[in-house]
């Protein structure tokens, strides 16, 4: 099955991309900061709880159907897959292994949408540009995080390291394969922030066990949250939640899965760029090239959609001159 792809408004679907380029790319660094007060799982069942009832509250408000078993199940499986195992994976990694060797893992997402993505087998894999653009991406993140990768390997992993590389590998394919099952199970015509918001709360139920098999709440007192990890929290539930994954969600609706994935390859950038302008950190040589190769890979898998709009102008514009 084929999911439609719905017409959009250019200028909204820009915007999409540029929240979901942005905000993602900030929230490695709000994680670890949130981290300091919260421990992973408590925080990914508070993140997503809040930012899914705040969206539930709003659809209700609204007067949106809220309930039918059939749009909750796929949205509670597209959920658990993309919030609670891809992104629970990351918060959970993030307390040991530095945040660019996790972009770097996490940026496979993009390859995993192109070999999951069966339906557009034909369309990518006959493509060479995006075929090009998924690998020339995938060694442009190299190249941005390179050294902090190999400082990585030549330093002695501990066991809980080990066992996070293991789960990076897991996570974008729990992300890439819920991200797809979203996009082809789910209505067409249902509500997209109905469907994000059940997507949050099955995560964030999901989270909950964890924290108690883990004692996560024997030693955890809100009491001692610092106003920083108040404030990461907040962020990652307004702008990291709410904003940036209902404009994914709604990308996912009306955009090919393999142009919307050029997030994982964009978001790596967005951080050191932050870093550069909010931090003392220097950029390398080798981490300019890097930008540039990963800027490059976005365009070579968009370049099909391009000329696909390019050729609908042409054809359009011949009809007019024949009308005339």
């Amino acid at each position: 099955m084929t999911a439609p792809t719905k017409s959009a408004s250019p200028i909204m679907v820009y915007l999409a991309f540029a929240i979901v380029y942005i905000v993602w790319g900030s929230t490695y660094f709000f994680i670890q900061k949130a981290l300091a007060g919260f421990p992973p799982f408590i925080l990914g069942s508070f993140r997503f709880l809040v930012a899914g009832g705040l969206l539930i509250s709003w659809c209700l408000i609204k007067g949106e159907q809220i309930f039918n078993k059939r749009n909750i199940r796929i949205a509670a499986i597209g959920g658990i897959l993309m919030l609670g195992l891809g992104n629970g994976i990351v918060i959970w990694v993030e307390q040991f292994i530095p945040s660019g060797l996790v972009a770097i893992m996490v940026a496979s997402a993009a390859i995993w949408f192109v070999i999951l993505d069966k339906p557009k087998w034909k369309e990518n894999l006959t493509s060479k540009s995006t075929l090009a653009g998924v690998i020339i991406g995938f060694i442009g993140v190299i190249l941005l995080f390179g050294e902090q990768m190999i400082h990585s390997f030549n330093t002695q992993q501990s066991t809980k390291e080990v066992i996070g590389m293991g789960l990076l590998v897991l996570g974008p394919i729990g992300w890439a394969g819920g991200s797809l099952y979203a996009k082809y199970k789910t209505d067409p015509n249902s509500s997209v922030t109905v469907n994000t918001a059940w997507q949050m709360i099955a995560a964030g139920l999901l989270f909950i066990p964890g924290s108690i098999f883990s004692s996560e709440y024997q030693t955890f007192k809100w009491s001692q949250v610092s106003l920083d990890a108040w404030l990461s929290i907040i962020y990652l539930i307004i702008f990291g939640s709410i904003a940036a994954f209902s404009a994914y969600v709604w990308l996912l609706k009306v955009r090919s899965a393999t142009q919307v994935s050029t997030y994982a390859y964009v978001n790596p950038v967005v951080a050191i760029l932050l870093s550069l302008t909010f931090t003392n950190e220097k950029i390398t040589f080798i981490q300019i090239i890097g930008l540039f190769v990963i800027l490059g890979s976005v365009l070579l898998i968009n370049l099909v959609k391009y000329r696909n709009n390019a050729k609908e102008l042409v054809k359009k514009d011949n009809l007019l001159i024949q009308k005339a």
